[in-house]
Parts: structure tokens; C-alpha cells; sequence
């Protein structure tokens, strides 16, 4: 591998941000009252407000940043619909017994998560370089693969994955690579450009009129005889409801969820130009790409098949983007050695919000309401759980009843919130799992 891999016109942020950058354009003063006060201006946080909206409810959504500053647009854009539900940071699931059985109101679940957000791209007209070509995940070892196929079946079921395992003899027609032992590829899956989804987001719930506010912290929140009071950094909100959409940026204005969510570095980088198109080179029909590692990769061409943008969790906590870079560098070339000297443009770092029991949450916490823990997977899933979260409100339960509403959400008496304590040690416990996994497959 080369050393020089940076880019004369490197950057340490997003390259979705050379399409839209976090901004306060449509920012406003809150008012002194409202029906609904959502904390968090993310997918799950807009996502609300739009539903809310369209019910005819008064809603105000705050923002600590700067519009779009989180995960929103940091991350890596991919998609797909209750394939992932339940898979964690490379252990076995703790509910396994409990997602068998209730895997078919699960997993439907997940699937209609991807239908929700394809709803709202269609429905609001946001242009942000949606594909819908499919999801191959690569096989670390030969083993993983016998554990893809043995679950193709149920994701087909439960899921309409429309799933088919890839022997490794015919994985260059998904992946030009040798790294993988095969793989599982789904047809519904896919990609888009999450800047620019987040864009359109925001923009269509400006334009039902919920009122955005920028730069302004919820600092506490006071239970009153007719709902809440928020106290923010810009005076009282009163309200009835409140929604906490905070996910991997949970804070301390609601410790009993911070201790729920564990926050998890995810970290990308983009490449120059490649000297060919990525669907030639790397990644036949622009499909997004995953692998079954316990530190996990994902990677995906750009919306305009130009670039790769590639991401895994280099660290489980941030870092300089010297070290994030020359990890995923590593990985990269490891996979396809034909990129061994593109050199990278961009480098980031966004927060991944695991819950405990690897599930997507919502429901209610002594009266307020939360939508927290994608565990990867929160462009749809999010987008989904506000969805769900407002119609709710709106109606007063979902119809039909949402299964990821109201489950127990586990915390852990030795968890208060802070995970770099822990976070090391199990990336590099996780790290010499998969190398031995790997000399043992041979």
C-alpha cells in the first residue's frame, strides 16, 4: 500500500456535504407554546415533524447544532428492510428466542420501514440518488456463509428480502474481489445520498410548516397539569407531548435513555475519481456492499458511479483522521487490490446508536416519547420509527399495533451512558475473533 494516500484537496468531512452542507437557512425562533416539542433534527426527528404535520399537529423541533450536523449526513446512505434486525457489534443477539418468536410482526417491521422511506422520497419529490439494485453481503469465512443460508428462507418469509446466496465462484458478478468465501445477495436494498435525502426532509417538513429551530439546546424538561414544559437555551416551551429523537447524540437531559444507547464511531472515507466507472471496476451494478465480519465494513459507489465510498469501524471510539484513514485505506485495498494507489478526498466520523438488545426502540419513558437505536441502520429505520412515532401521537396508538413500539428497553447496571471505557476493549477483542476466524477458514 502506498503511504501517500491523501489527496492534494483532502478534506476531514463528509463529501455528501460537496452536495449539502449542515446549515441554519431555515431556522426560526421557537415559540412560547406548541403541541409537540421534538429534540433532535435527524431523520427520526423530521421524520416526525413531516408526519405530525400531515395530521394537522403544531410541532417545533430543536436542534443543538447546526441543521444536518449529525449522523444524518454522516453516514453511509445504504438501505434495506428487516434483514438487520437484531445484529449487534459482533455477538449473538441476547432476544434470539424472542425474535423467533415473534420474527414474522419483526421483521414485516423492518420491511416496512424501507417502504416508508421510499413513500416519502416519492412523495415529497426529493431527488437524493436513490438505487434500488440490491445489497451483497461478502462471507468473512466459510462458516458465516452456511449462517447467510440458513437464514434465507425466513428473510425471504418474513422479510420479501428476495435473498439468494452467491458461491464464491460467481461472487465477480456482484463484487470484482476474491476477499469473501460468497456471499447473500438482496434484491431489495439499495443506496442514495443521505445529504441530500436529509435536504429534502427538511425541506418538505418546512413546507408543512413545522417550525425548525437551530442552535438551540433543550436543557430540561419539567412535567406541568397540562404536558411539559422544555426548557431550552433561547426561554420555555410549553407543550403536551414530547418526542426525544437524539439517538447517537443522547445526552443528559434524558440519563435514563442515555444509559440505554451505546453510542458507536462509524468512520468513512470517499476516493478520487476512479480511472474507470465503479459498476467496470469495482462493484457491478452499483449495488451497496456489506460483509459478515464482527468489525464490520460497508461500502457503496457515489450516486454518480465515480467514487467508492467506503466505511467500517476502523476504532470503536473517534479519531485523528490520519489513523481512520489508514485503516480503511488498509481494508479497502484488501478487497480490491486494483485500488491500491486512488487516493482519498474525504474522511469522517459519525455516531451509530446500539441499544443493548440490538433492536430498534420506541415508546414512552416516564411520558416522553423516544425513537432511539437504528444499530446501523437508520437511514430507513429511523424515517420509519418518527413516521410511527407520529401517527401515534396523532391517532393515539398505531394501526396496526407496531411491534417495535413499547418493548422493554434494556439499560445495564454497569452502564451509565459512557462506552469509552468498554469501546476498546471490545474492538480489539472483536478484531482478533475475526483473524482467528479467518487463519482457521484457511
Amino acid at each position: 500500500m502506498r503511504k501517500d494516500i491523501f489527496h492534494p484537496d483532502f478534506k476531514a468531512q463528509p463529501w455528501w456535504w460537496e452536495a449539502w452542507a449542515p446549515n441554519t437557512a431555515l431556522s426560526q425562533d421557537p415559540p412560547g407554546k406548541t403541541q409537540v416539542v421534538i429534540v433532535g433534527a435527524g431523520y427520526g426527528g423530521l421524520s416526525t415533524a413531516l408526519e405530525l404535520r400531515r395530521n394537522g399537529i403544531d410541532c417545533v423541533v430543536l436542534e443543538r447544532g447546526v441543521f444536518g450536523i449529525g449522523a444524518s449526513t454522516r453516514n453511509g446512505g445504504m438501505i434495506s428492510g428487516g434483514t438487520n434486525l437484531g445484529k449487534g457489534l459482533g455477538g449473538k443477539s441476547p432476544i434470539a428466542a424472542e425474535f423467533e418468536r415473534n420474527k414474522a410482526e419483526l421483521m414485516a417491521a423492518g420491511a416496512d420501514s424501507l417502504t416508508v422511506l421510499e413513500d416519502i422520497i416519492a412523495r415529497e419529490g426529493i431527488e437524493c440518488g436513490l438505487h434500488r439494485n440490491g445489497r451483497f453481503v461478502g462471507a468473512w469465512t466459510p462458516r458465516h456463509y452456511d449462517d447467510m443460508a440458513a437464514k434465507v428462507e425466513t428473510y425471504n418469509t418474513y422479510a420479501g428480502a428476495g435473498a439468494a446466496m452467491i458461491p464464491r465462484e460467481q461472487q465477480h458478478a456482484f463484487i470484482k474481489s476474491d476477499y469473501y468465501f460468497g456471499g447473500m445477495h438482496s434484491t431489495r436494498a439499495g443506496h442514495l445520498h443521505p445529504a441530500l435525502y436529509y435536504k429534502g426532509l427538511i425541506e418538505a417538513a418546512h413546507r408543512q410548516g413545522a417550525i425548525l429551530c437551530a442552535e438551540i439546546e433543550a436543557e430540561r424538561t419539567e412535567k406541568t397539569g397540562a404536558g411539559w414544559r422544555v426548557l431550552t437555551s433561547k426561554g420555555p416551551i410549553a407543550c403536551r407531548e414530547v418526542v426525544v429523537a437524539t439517538n447517537g447524540y443522547t445526552g443528559d437531559l434524558t440519563p435514563r435513555l442515555k444509559r440505554r444507547v451505546v453510542p458507536v464511531a462509524s468512520h468513512i472515507i470517499a476516493t478520487e475519481e476512479l480511472p474507470e466507472p465503479a459498476d467496470t471496476m469495482i462493484i457491478p451494478g452499483m449495488r451497496a456492499i456489506g460483509d459478515s465480519k464482527r468489525v464490520l465494513t460497508y461500502y457503496r459507489p457515489s450516486p454518480d458511479g465515480k467514487r467508492l465510498i467506503f466505511g467500517g469501524r476502523a476504532r470503536f471510539t473517534p479519531a485523528s483522521p490520519n489513523v481512520i484513514a489508514g485503516a480503511l485505506y488498509r481494508y479497502m485495498v484488501d478487497r480490491f487490490p486494483q485500488l491500491d494507489g486512488i487516493r482519498i478526498t474525504h474522511v469522517w466520523t459519525g455516531n451509530v446508536a446500539f441499544a443493548l438488545d440490538y433492536m430498534p426502540h420506541m415508546g414512552t419513558d416516564e411520558g416522553l416519547h423516544y425513537l432511539l437505536g437504528c444499530n446501523g441502520n437508520g437511514v430507513a429505520m429511523m424515517t420509519y420509527l418518527g413516521t410511527q412515532t407520529a401517527k401515534k401521537i396523532a391517532g393515539g396508538r398505531n394501526t396496526p399495533v407496531n411491534p417495535l413500539d413499547g418493548r422493554e428497553f434494556p439499560d445495564h447496571p454497569l452502564y451509565n451512558g459512557d462506552p469509552s471505557w468498554f469501546l476498546p476493549a471490545i474492538g480489539a477483542w472483536y478484531r482478533t475473533r475475526d483473524w482467528i476466524d479467518r487463519r482457521l477458514a484457511g
